[in-house]
């Protein structure tokens, strides 16, 4: 079923909207594509800022 109401005109997307829309089904099928870390950390990457995070303790390196 479609969300779209009988008496509403279908939403029209510029074509900013439509590239973006195209970028993001891009980088989603790349990340499918990409093989997953076998035996790595569960949960978040503990790299993600830049630093060595486990369990709340910090570390730099």
């Amino acid at each position: 079923m479609s969300d779209e109401k009988p008496d509403e005109p279908p939403k029209v997307l510029t074509p900013e909207a439509r590239r973006a829309l195209a970028e993001a089904a891009e980088r989603r099928r790349v990340a499918e594509l990409t093989q997953k870390e076998i035996g790595g950390p569960s949960g978040p990457e503990p790299t993600r800022y830049g630093d060595w995070e486990r369990k709340g303790i910090v570390s730099d390196f």
